[in-house]
């Protein structure tokens, strides 16, 4: 991404009316520090000169600047925005749109971004670095779709299966439980056979001993007392 960060000074700043000496004088010396790197500073004269007057679009495009050099891209986008209704003159309009669409790009809102470079491209057809950027944005963009896209039916696949492998799992869940419910019927069963046999056993060998008894009886002789003889 094209990304060229300007500061408005010279003609503009000596095109501010006269009672506006105060800001201007803020506006410059917020040019001095921001060319020396420091940029805190250079926003706090800004923000001064905005304060002293809010309709000064370019003490409103350098503090959207500084902030976007401290990665406060929010802060720099409103700036940007109000620096484009204020600010006089096209190409410098044009410069401001550009930036919010640097912001918006950076953000990886590629549709914001293309519709902030078109706006700089209808206030300045030479804006190359907008043109550029745009026709970036609109790659990016097609790539991001695709990706959400893709990424959309992957999650749809993966849905798919985890709901597959909970019905398998449940699936096996009630296998084993059938399972279960047969071995336990089937144990059930071993032991009613084992009952009856044991049962059987019981009878059989009762019976065996009446039988014993019977025969050790039958095998005794009868004796009978004899009358007594009178």
């Amino acid at each position: 991404m094209k990304q060229t960060v300007l500061i408005l000074i010279g003609l503009l700043v000596a095109m501010l009316p006269a009672c506006a000496q105060g800001d201007r004088q803020l506006v410059r010396q917020g040019n001095q520090l921001y060319r020396q790197g420091n940029y805190p500073q250079a926003e706090l004269c800004y923000r001064k000169a905005i304060a002293a007057q809010p309709a000064n679009g370019t003490a409103h495009y350098n503090l959207g600047c500084a902030l976007q050099k401290q990665k406060k891209d929010q802060q720099a986008l409103v700036q940007y925005k109000q620096a484009a209704k204020t600010i006089s003159g096209p190409k410098r309009q044009s410069q401001a749109y550009y930036n919010m669409g640097t912001v918006l790009q950076g953000q990886k809102e590629y549709d914001k971004a293309m519709e902030a470079y078109k706006n700089a491209l209808r206030m300045n057809p030479q804006n190359e670095r907008a043109r550029y950027n745009y026709v970036q944005c609109k790659r990016l963009l097609k790539q991001q779709q695709q990706q959400k896209k893709q990424n959309k039916n992957q999650n749809k696949d993966q849905k798919d299966k985890n709901k597959d492998k909970n019905k398998k799992k449940d699936q096996n869940k009630q296998q084993k439980q059938k399972d279960q419910q047969k071995q336990k019927q089937q144990d059930q069963n071993q032991m009613s056979r084992q009952n009856a046999e044991q049962l059987l056993n019981a009878a059989m060998l009762k019976e065996q001993e009446t039988q014993q008894r019977l025969k050790q009886a039958m095998r005794q002789p009868n004796k009978r007392k004899l009358d007594k003889n009178w």
